[in-house]
């Protein structure tokens, strides 16, 4: 017998005014903002702010996996199902900027939106997230992206190809959309029963006749071989396939529809993880000059811009005054006054000051 959960748990009651408060007082102090942002102490998800979230709740899905409720600030577009975010969480006295499946429908009643984060091995903000999190955390939020979505479609058969975490956009969609599909099959995999991420889920819309769920458990039932598509899914043909998952399943996949004729058909997401090297000074790259320097540990980057020749904005050069902000495009900066490191990756919006930041590493200033 399956115990049918409910999609979303009640809650947690989030923590208080005052905790609240000194946590984003002491967020601030530790990262260069421009003066305005110092408007956030009292409200940090005000309308024309930098965007960011509250997190509301983090409810365990399976032993390594959790949703992350997340209330958005009042900048936030909105998403379509089947979209990612960016979210900037500070683990550490570090900036870790990570993209996530949305896994909430569109227009929640309660302005919330979920993401649910599998912890990975050596994973410093998933394993943060899953297991460290707490209510009343102010996170950053990038506006949703990403094309892998039902988008004005209402094909007459779906198939569901996922693997892993690869579940949480298709979630999305079938939360969203899913009583406007006719026919769904859904095809995941994952090693046992228990680490399916919304398992009981799952099973329930295949109980009540919603979806087909065909569930792979690869450590009795090994890997799941795309060849066995067509026996488990004879009118495959007919179906317009979206596909989420490790990157051999994903290759795989793409090679198999497009030797049946069926590559218009398939939609793929794949996650592309940014590995970031830090250490003490690198290569300064400042973009808008095409200026490439190297730049020791303990010289401000402000220092190493002008050296040269770069025309470098500036104030008071001591990390009071702010005229020296400037946009991170990518790579590692240390604050020189604490030790504690800034990345980005592009498009993160990222803001430094050069005066008080050295390089942690290759990093690519817009300037």
């Amino acid at each position: 017998m399956t115990t049918v959960l409910p999609a979303y748990a009640p809650w947690r009651t989030a923590t208080s005014a005052l905790r609240d408060g000194a946590a984003r007082f002491a967020q601030l102090v530790a990262t260069p903002l421009v003066p305005a942002d110092y408007l956030d102490l009292v409200s940090p998800l005000r309308s024309g702010a930098e965007l960011r979230g509250r997190i509301v709740a983090v409810q365990p899905e399976t032993l390594n996996a959790a949703t992350v409720v997340i209330k958005p600030g009042r900048g936030w577009r909105g998403h379509v199902p089947g979209q990612y975010v960016r979210i900037g969480v500070d683990v550490e006295g570090v900036r870790q900027w990570r993209a996530y499946s949305l896994t909430s429908p569109a227009g929640r009643p309660d302005g919330c939106i979920t993401i649910t984060v599998k912890a990975m091995p050596d994973g410093v903000v998933s394993n943060h997230l899953v297991h460290e999190a707490q209510p009343g955390t102010i996170i950053q939020l990038d506006q949703a992206r990403g094309e892998f979505t039902l988008q004005d479609a209402r094909p007459d058969r779906v198939l569901f190809v996922t693997a892993g975490s690869g579940i949480t956009p298709v979630m999305g969609m079938l939360r969203d959309r899913g009583d406007q599909l006719a026919d769904v099959v859904v095809i995941h995999s994952a090693p046992t029963q228990e680490d399916v991420i919304f398992g009981a889920e799952l099973r329930w819309l295949a109980a009540t006749g919603r979806i087909r769920l065909i569930e792979r458990h690869t450590d009795a039932d090994g890997m799941l071989d795309v060849a066995e598509l067509d026996e488990l899914v004879p009118d495959l043909a007919s179906r317009e396939i979206w596909a989420c998952g490790p990157t051999g399943l994903l290759d795989a996949l793409e090679q198999h529809v497009q030797a049946a004729g069926l590559a218009g058909r398939l939609h793929t997401e794949r996650f592309r993880p940014t590995v970031l090297v830090t250490g003490e000074g690198g290569t300064v790259t400042f973009s808008g000059s095409g200026t490439v320097v190297q730049a020791a540990g303990d010289t401000p980057l402000l220092a190493a811009g002008e050296a040269a020749g770069v025309l470098m904005p500036s104030g008071c050069r001591m990390g009071i005054c702010f005229g020296c902000v400037v946009p991170l495009r990518e790579g590692a900066v240390r604050d020189l006054r604490t030790g504690e490191l800034t990345t980005a990756a592009p498009g993160d919006g990222v803001l430094i000051q050069t005066c008080v930041s050295s390089a942690a590493g290759t990093c690519d200033i817009d300037l």
